[in-house]
């Protein structure tokens, strides 16, 4: 499994960000290889992260290219005051079996 976390500072939104953003949403959604997503954002809003969890790298780099990810990415100086991308490969994965997780437990 890998994850893609997403990390930014919000800028100022506009309908075209919304836009995007729903769409990159539902195109991740769609991919067979996406396992789910969570997100989050400091206390005083001053830097968010989206983490998205693929299967595969090849469902992740298929996120990646897809046109309206493009299109967002030639754009993010218009939303995001900065941004850092994460990408993990997950080695291990495991719990109490208690917490809802977003993918069977590994072992690596």
């Amino acid at each position: 499994m890998y994850i893609a976390a997403f990390h930014w500072l919000p800028a100022q939104y506009d309908d075209q960000f919304h836009q995007l953003n729903a769409q990159i949403d539902a195109v991740a959604r769609a991919n067979p290889g996406f396992v789910g997503a969570e997100s989050w954002q400091s206390g005083d809003g001053a830097r968010r992260c989206a983490t998205y969890y693929w299967r595969d790298l090849d469902s992740l780099q298929a996120f990646a290219t897809d046109p309206a990810h493009l299109q967002a990415k030639r754009q993010y100086a218009r939303w995001y005051a900065g941004y850092q991308i994460v990408i993990s490969e997950v080695v291990r994965s495991y719990g109490d079996g208690r917490m809802p997780h977003l993918a069977a437990d590994t072992a690596g």
